[in-house]
């Protein structure tokens, strides 16, 4: 069935979701978790939230992108690690994560995308989109969307 399963992940708790599911899964067909992160590129301006909250340096805002990866990356890490799934980690700087998701499918040979979604409808949704409907539009592997 599914050999190869890539999970998005941006640290969230509704990711974490995401990828306590999809390691499941994986574990259920046998299959290896190929874990994903992508960053926005660093600039000045430092953001939580999508707001601005402050200035910093290019190599204080790297540290932080490092810190953010090792986090997400951490937790799909130890939940392969529990579960007996193998477990590879890749990370991308990018403003957008859609695209470098579908990337990483590429390179790494993935059959399944398994990500969350915070379900953004309405005007919200039609503004600013989502991350997962972007990748659920141009994928070319299934894709299992987890509320």
């Amino acid at each position: 069935m599914f050999k190869n399963i890539l999970v998005p992940t941006d640290g969230s708790e509704l990711s974490q979701k995401a990828v306590v599911k999809g390691v499941a899964l994986a574990k259920a067909v046998g299959a290896k978790i190929t874990a994903f992160f992508a960053a926005p590129p660093a600039t000045p301006i430092i953001y939580r939230h999508n707001l601005p909250v402050g200035y910093a340096q290019p190599e204080e805002h790297q540290k932080l992108i490092d810190e953010a990866t090792a986090k997400a990356l951490g937790f799909v890490e130890k939940t392969c690690k529990d579960a007996g799934v193998a477990f590879a980690g890749v990370h991308a700087t990018s403003d957008f994560p859609e695209d470098e998701i579908l990337k990483a499918v590429e390179r790494r040979g993935c059959d399944l995308i398994v990500m969350g979604t915070h379900g953004h409808s309405g005007l919200r949704g039609a503004l600013i989109g989502s991350v997962a409907q972007k990748v659920l539009n141009k994928a070319t592997v299934p894709v299992m969307v987890v509320r």
